[in-house]
């Protein structure tokens, strides 16, 4: 382990970004997974709520905001061939 007060300062610093990016990620994966269970009533909220996530994720820099424009656009694709 390095001795540098700034390797430390940045270790503690990758710890914490790790957290809050897996977390964030988890989130994302959680709520597609409800939208593609849900009954197709439910399915308008349900991607409101995907596109949500995404949003916040690409805004915090957790996922790129391409990435998260191409998720929201397929899901919705799949939305409107399933209607």
């Amino acid at each position: 382990m390095a001795e540098h007060l700034s390797v430390k300062k940045r270790n503690r610093q990758s710890i914490v970004h790790n957290r809050r990016n897996r977390a964030a990620k988890s989130k994302i994966r959680t709520t597609i997974k409800q939208y593609e269970g849900a009954a197709p009533e439910t399915k308008v909220e349900n991607l409101r709520a995907v596109a949500s996530a995404l949003d916040k994720a690409a805004v915090k820099r957790v996922i790129h905001r391409n990435k998260a424009n191409r998720t929201k656009s397929r899901l919705a694709k799949k939305l409107n061939k399933s209607s």
